[in-house]
Protein backbone atom coordinates (compact mmCIF):
# COMPACT_ATOMS: atom_id res chain seq x y z
CA UNK A 1 0.00 0.00 0.00
CA UNK A 2 1.39 3.50 -0.76
CA UNK A 3 -0.57 6.58 0.64
CA UNK A 4 0.38 9.94 -0.67
CA UNK A 5 -1.27 13.12 1.61
CA UNK A 6 -1.28 16.55 0.82
CA UNK A 7 1.59 15.91 -2.02
CA UNK A 8 4.04 13.60 1.03
CA UNK A 9 4.26 9.76 -0.55
CA UNK A 10 4.37 7.25 2.53
CA UNK A 11 2.78 3.91 3.46
CA UNK A 12 0.97 2.25 5.80
CA UNK A 13 1.56 4.88 8.76
CA UNK A 14 0.72 7.68 6.53
CA UNK A 15 -1.61 10.01 9.14
CA UNK A 16 -3.62 12.85 9.02
CA UNK A 17 -4.56 15.67 11.72
CA UNK A 18 -7.02 14.47 14.30
CA UNK A 19 -9.40 17.64 13.92
CA UNK A 20 -9.99 16.64 10.37
CA UNK A 21 -13.23 17.46 9.30
CA UNK A 22 -13.37 14.33 7.58
CA UNK A 23 -12.66 12.15 10.26
CA UNK A 24 -14.86 14.29 12.88
CA UNK A 25 -17.96 15.06 10.39
CA UNK A 26 -17.66 13.30 7.22
CA UNK A 27 -17.38 16.36 5.51
CA UNK A 28 -15.26 15.33 2.34
CA UNK A 29 -15.46 13.05 -0.93
CA UNK A 30 -13.64 10.73 -2.72
CA UNK A 31 -13.58 8.27 -5.42
CA UNK A 32 -12.40 4.99 -6.16
CA UNK A 33 -10.07 3.84 -9.46
CA UNK A 34 -10.08 0.59 -10.55
CA UNK A 35 -5.78 -0.52 -11.03
CA UNK A 36 -5.02 -3.16 -13.87
CA UNK A 37 -1.68 -3.70 -14.17
CA UNK A 38 -0.69 -0.97 -12.49
CA UNK A 39 -2.57 1.21 -14.45
CA UNK A 40 -5.86 3.47 -12.80
CA UNK A 41 -8.92 2.91 -15.45
CA UNK A 42 -11.68 6.21 -16.22
CA UNK A 43 -8.85 8.92 -14.24
CA UNK A 44 -10.38 11.52 -16.11
CA UNK A 45 -14.01 10.90 -15.62
CA UNK A 46 -13.38 9.83 -12.06
CA UNK A 47 -11.75 13.17 -11.46
CA UNK A 48 -15.17 14.95 -13.06
CA UNK A 49 -17.09 13.23 -10.53
CA UNK A 50 -14.34 14.41 -7.53
CA UNK A 51 -15.01 18.10 -8.55
CA UNK A 52 -18.39 17.88 -9.07
CA UNK A 53 -19.48 16.32 -5.31
CA UNK A 54 -16.75 18.50 -3.83
CA UNK A 55 -18.54 21.63 -5.24
CA UNK A 56 -22.30 20.24 -4.46
CA UNK A 57 -21.07 19.83 -0.86
CA UNK A 58 -19.68 23.19 -0.59
CA UNK A 59 -15.86 22.54 -0.78
CA UNK A 60 -13.72 23.81 -3.14
CA UNK A 61 -12.63 22.68 -6.51
CA UNK A 62 -10.11 20.19 -6.10
CA UNK A 63 -6.94 20.80 -7.62
CA UNK A 64 -7.32 18.25 -10.36
CA UNK A 65 -3.55 18.63 -11.80
CA UNK A 66 -1.98 18.39 -8.23
CA UNK A 67 -4.13 15.25 -7.96
CA UNK A 68 -3.26 13.71 -11.21
CA UNK A 69 0.37 14.13 -10.30
CA UNK A 70 -0.43 12.63 -7.00
CA UNK A 71 -2.00 9.42 -8.54
CA UNK A 72 1.23 9.00 -10.75
CA UNK A 73 3.32 9.01 -7.94
CA UNK A 74 1.67 6.52 -5.74
CA UNK A 75 1.00 3.82 -9.09
CA UNK A 76 4.53 4.94 -9.86
CA UNK A 77 5.38 3.98 -6.75
CA UNK A 78 3.85 0.19 -6.82
CA UNK A 79 3.71 -0.93 -9.89
CA UNK A 80 3.20 -4.07 -9.30
CA UNK A 81 -0.76 -4.19 -8.71
CA UNK A 82 -2.42 -6.59 -10.92
CA UNK A 83 -5.84 -5.83 -10.02
CA UNK A 84 -6.33 -3.18 -7.06
CA UNK A 85 -8.38 0.24 -6.14
CA UNK A 86 -6.79 3.50 -6.14
CA UNK A 87 -8.92 6.49 -3.70
CA UNK A 88 -9.10 9.79 -3.86
CA UNK A 89 -10.27 11.45 -0.52
CA UNK A 90 -10.63 14.98 -0.26
CA UNK A 91 -11.88 16.70 2.99
CA UNK A 92 -12.40 19.86 4.48
CA UNK A 93 -9.12 19.82 6.55
CA UNK A 94 -8.73 20.95 10.15
CA UNK A 95 -11.52 22.47 11.36
CA UNK A 96 -13.55 22.63 14.41
CA UNK A 97 -15.08 20.26 16.56
CA UNK A 98 -17.97 20.90 14.99
CA UNK A 99 -20.20 21.42 11.60
CA UNK A 100 -18.02 24.65 10.63
CA UNK A 101 -15.55 24.20 8.72
CA UNK A 102 -12.01 25.95 9.92
CA UNK A 103 -9.65 27.62 7.07
CA UNK A 104 -6.31 25.36 6.65
CA UNK A 105 -7.85 24.57 3.31
CA UNK A 106 -8.66 21.02 2.15
CA UNK A 107 -7.13 17.73 2.52
CA UNK A 108 -6.35 15.09 -0.07
CA UNK A 109 -5.45 11.83 0.58
CA UNK A 110 -4.73 9.21 -2.43
CA UNK A 111 -3.74 5.30 -1.81
CA UNK A 112 -3.34 2.47 -3.53
CA UNK A 113 -4.54 -0.90 -2.55
CA UNK A 114 -4.27 -4.75 -4.16
CA UNK A 115 -7.83 -6.54 -4.10
CA UNK A 116 -8.82 -9.99 -5.11
CA UNK A 117 -10.72 -9.80 -8.48
CA UNK A 118 -14.51 -9.96 -8.23
CA UNK A 119 -16.29 -13.05 -8.64
CA UNK A 120 -18.69 -13.57 -11.82
CA UNK A 121 -21.11 -13.65 -9.83
CA UNK A 122 -23.13 -12.61 -6.79
CA UNK A 123 -25.57 -12.38 -4.57
CA UNK A 124 -27.89 -9.32 -3.16
CA UNK A 125 -30.16 -8.83 -0.62
CA UNK A 126 -32.52 -5.61 -0.22
CA UNK A 127 -32.21 -3.92 3.49
CA UNK A 128 -34.94 -2.28 5.58
CA UNK A 129 -33.26 1.58 5.14
CA UNK A 130 -34.22 4.10 2.27
CA UNK A 131 -32.04 6.50 -0.02
CA UNK A 132 -33.10 10.03 0.73
CA UNK A 133 -33.38 11.41 -2.75
CA UNK A 134 -34.04 15.01 -1.88
CA UNK A 135 -31.02 14.64 1.14
CA UNK A 136 -28.59 17.58 0.68
CA UNK A 137 -25.90 15.19 -0.31
CA UNK A 138 -28.09 13.06 -2.81
CA UNK A 139 -26.14 11.94 -5.78
CA UNK A 140 -22.64 12.91 -4.64
CA UNK A 141 -19.99 10.63 -3.33
CA UNK A 142 -19.44 11.73 -0.07
CA UNK A 143 -17.58 9.78 2.94
CA UNK A 144 -20.76 9.94 5.27
CA UNK A 145 -20.46 6.45 4.69
CA UNK A 146 -22.14 5.01 8.22
CA UNK A 147 -25.27 4.08 6.32
CA UNK A 148 -23.70 1.83 3.53
CA UNK A 149 -21.54 0.40 6.45
CA UNK A 150 -24.60 -0.44 8.68
CA UNK A 151 -26.18 -1.52 5.21
CA UNK A 152 -23.53 -3.85 4.40
CA UNK A 153 -23.21 -5.90 6.83
CA UNK A 154 -26.71 -6.28 6.69
CA UNK A 155 -26.58 -7.43 3.39
CA UNK A 156 -23.13 -9.78 4.62
CA UNK A 157 -25.19 -11.48 7.45
CA UNK A 158 -27.18 -12.53 5.15
CA UNK A 159 -24.85 -14.20 2.50
CA UNK A 160 -24.87 -11.74 -0.07
CA UNK A 161 -22.10 -9.49 -1.29
CA UNK A 162 -24.87 -6.24 -1.97
CA UNK A 163 -27.10 -4.45 -0.56
CA UNK A 164 -29.62 -2.68 -2.18
CA UNK A 165 -32.18 0.45 -1.35
CA UNK A 166 -35.03 1.99 -2.41
CA UNK A 167 -35.86 5.43 -2.38
CA UNK A 168 -38.03 7.43 -0.05
CA UNK A 169 -40.92 6.64 -2.54
CA UNK A 170 -40.28 3.01 -3.15
CA UNK A 171 -38.95 3.07 -5.77
CA UNK A 172 -35.41 0.86 -6.66
CA UNK A 173 -32.54 2.62 -6.56
CA UNK A 174 -28.93 1.69 -5.66
CA UNK A 175 -26.39 -0.71 -3.68
CA UNK A 176 -24.41 0.69 -1.29
CA UNK A 177 -21.00 1.20 -3.82
CA UNK A 178 -23.09 0.00 -7.19
CA UNK A 179 -25.42 0.41 -9.62
CA UNK A 180 -28.37 -1.77 -10.45
CA UNK A 181 -29.22 -2.75 -13.80
CA UNK A 182 -32.29 -5.61 -14.64
CA UNK A 183 -33.80 -7.32 -17.75
CA UNK A 184 -37.64 -7.04 -18.24
CA UNK A 185 -38.82 -9.11 -21.48
CA UNK A 186 -35.38 -7.87 -23.46
CA UNK A 187 -35.45 -4.15 -22.13
CA UNK A 188 -32.30 -3.25 -20.04
CA UNK A 189 -33.14 -0.78 -17.33
CA UNK A 190 -31.08 1.11 -14.60
CA UNK A 191 -32.89 3.42 -11.68
CA UNK A 192 -32.76 7.40 -13.21
CA UNK A 193 -30.20 9.48 -11.15
CA UNK A 194 -33.59 11.53 -10.15
CA UNK A 195 -34.07 8.14 -7.68
CA UNK A 196 -31.01 9.36 -5.96
CA UNK A 197 -28.64 7.31 -7.16
CA UNK A 198 -24.67 7.91 -7.67
CA UNK A 199 -24.27 8.77 -11.22
CA UNK A 200 -21.48 5.68 -11.22
CA UNK A 201 -18.68 5.73 -13.85
CA UNK A 202 -19.04 2.10 -15.06
CA UNK A 203 -22.86 2.63 -15.14
CA UNK A 204 -22.66 5.54 -17.57
CA UNK A 205 -20.02 3.42 -19.90
CA UNK A 206 -22.71 0.68 -19.68
CA UNK A 207 -25.24 2.87 -20.83
CA UNK A 208 -22.64 4.52 -23.80
CA UNK A 209 -21.44 1.44 -24.76
CA UNK A 210 -24.35 -1.21 -24.77
CA UNK A 211 -27.23 1.07 -24.29
CA UNK A 212 -30.47 0.74 -21.20
CA UNK A 213 -33.44 2.42 -20.85
CA UNK A 214 -32.64 5.00 -17.48
CA UNK A 215 -36.53 4.18 -15.98
CA UNK A 216 -37.76 4.10 -12.21
CA UNK A 217 -39.55 1.41 -11.24
CA UNK A 218 -40.66 0.15 -7.63
CA UNK A 219 -38.63 -1.85 -5.80
CA UNK A 220 -40.58 -5.21 -5.95
CA UNK A 221 -39.83 -5.37 -9.67
CA UNK A 222 -36.40 -6.51 -8.63
CA UNK A 223 -38.14 -9.70 -8.11
CA UNK A 224 -39.80 -9.88 -11.59
CA UNK A 225 -36.75 -9.19 -13.77
CA UNK A 226 -35.45 -11.57 -16.20
CA UNK A 227 -31.88 -10.47 -15.35
CA UNK A 228 -29.83 -8.53 -12.75
CA UNK A 229 -26.63 -7.55 -12.99
CA UNK A 230 -24.10 -4.21 -10.36
CA UNK A 231 -21.82 -2.07 -11.92
CA UNK A 232 -18.97 -0.86 -9.82
CA UNK A 233 -15.60 0.31 -10.32
CA UNK A 234 -14.45 -2.39 -9.16
CA UNK A 235 -16.85 -5.30 -9.83
CA UNK A 236 -17.12 -4.08 -13.59
CA UNK A 237 -20.68 -5.69 -14.75
CA UNK A 238 -21.33 -8.61 -12.34
CA UNK A 239 -24.21 -11.22 -12.64
CA UNK A 240 -26.21 -11.59 -9.59
CA UNK A 241 -27.82 -15.04 -9.10
CA UNK A 242 -29.63 -14.12 -6.07
CA UNK A 243 -31.85 -11.64 -4.99
CA UNK A 244 -32.84 -12.29 -0.93
CA UNK A 245 -34.25 -15.77 -1.60
CA UNK A 246 -35.25 -15.88 -5.28
CA UNK A 247 -32.52 -17.69 -7.16
CA UNK A 248 -31.67 -16.43 -11.08
CA UNK A 249 -29.55 -17.36 -13.87
CA UNK A 250 -26.26 -15.71 -14.10
CA UNK A 251 -25.02 -14.30 -16.08
CA UNK A 252 -28.22 -14.25 -18.27
CA UNK A 253 -27.65 -13.62 -22.02
CA UNK A 254 -27.77 -9.55 -21.79
CA UNK A 255 -25.57 -9.11 -18.67
CA UNK A 256 -23.05 -11.50 -20.80
CA UNK A 257 -23.28 -9.07 -23.70
CA UNK A 258 -22.80 -6.24 -21.70
CA UNK A 259 -19.54 -7.90 -19.76
CA UNK A 260 -17.90 -8.89 -23.10
CA UNK A 261 -18.75 -5.44 -24.40
CA UNK A 262 -17.50 -3.65 -21.41
CA UNK A 263 -14.47 -5.76 -20.92
CA UNK A 264 -13.41 -5.09 -24.54
CA UNK A 265 -13.64 -1.33 -24.75
CA UNK A 266 -12.19 -1.17 -21.29
CA UNK A 267 -8.65 -2.60 -22.63
CA UNK A 268 -9.02 -0.39 -26.00
CA UNK A 269 -9.02 2.87 -23.97
CA UNK A 270 -7.63 3.26 -20.59
CA UNK A 271 -9.04 6.47 -19.81
CA UNK A 272 -12.44 6.57 -22.32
Amino acid sequence: MRIWVNGELGGELATVPALDHGLTTGDGVFETIKIVNGQPFAVRRHLERLVRSATGLGLPAPDVARIESGIAEVTAADPGIAFGRLRITFTGGVSPLSSDRGTTGPTIVIATQAIEPPAPTSAIVTVPWTRNERSAVAGLKTTSYAENVRALAYAKERGGSEAIFANTVGALCEGTGSNIFCVYDGELVTPTLESGALAGVTRALVIEWFGATERDVPLEQLFEADEIFLTSTTRDVQGIHRVDDRELPAPGSITAQAAKIFADRSLEDLNP
